[in-house]
């Protein structure tokens, strides 16, 4: 029986000093990358093209100012997906705040008819790259640059043209079924 579902954005915190430290001209140091890279949440984006050294390869040349230099479709996704970020931050601000006050706390009961073995799930966004999201366990990853919101109708958000909230649950369906 699911007790509490909790939504996870401490990735994209992270993420979002270093896209206004680096549109402001700041340099972020290789350590508080690598602490991006090192999180366990990104560990579900990491396979033989991408890993932790491309996270740090990319956000580097972009905190640099550097051209990124790589042959990997993979890398230069996530290069784009952050160049993407930092070139209106007004609408990276409309992307995190409806996650910052996404309330899950009515989809207990209606997850309560599967029989599951977890007491808890976890949503977390994350900078992803081409997956929209992933289910490892009882953890669901959401690609964070997969959030939409509408610039004409205010508090409307969707991933892949679902709204939010319902996006979410059916995810969240999914990983206890």
């Amino acid at each position: 029986m699911i007790k509490n579902i909790t939504v996870k954005m401490d990735v994209i915190e992270s993420m979002l000093y270093f896209w206004q430290a680096t549109n402001d001209k700041e340099k972020v140091g290789e350590n508080y990358i690598y602490s991006i890279a090192d999180r366990e949440e990104m560990s579900c984006l990491y396979d033989e093209e991408f890993d932790r050294e491309s996270v740090r390869k990319v956000l580097s040349a972009i905190s640099n100012r550097e051209i990124l230099n790589s042959n990997s479709k993979r890398e230069r996704k996530f290069w784009n997906n952050n160049m993407w970020m930092m070139e209106d931050l007004e609408y990276t601000n409309m992307m995190i705040k409806p996650l910052k006050v996404l309330n899950l706390d009515d989809a207990i009961s209606m997850l309560d008819q599967y029989d599951t073995a977890y007491d808890a799930l976890e949503v977390h966004f994350i900078p992803g790259l081409h997956e929209e999201y992933q289910i490892v366990g009882n953890k669901v990853f959401i690609n964070f640059f997969r959030v939409k919101p509408d610039l004409y109708v205010e508090d409307k958000v969707t991933v892949g043209d679902v709204l939010l909230k319902e996006y979410v649950v059916a995810k969240l369906e999914e990983a206890v079924k």
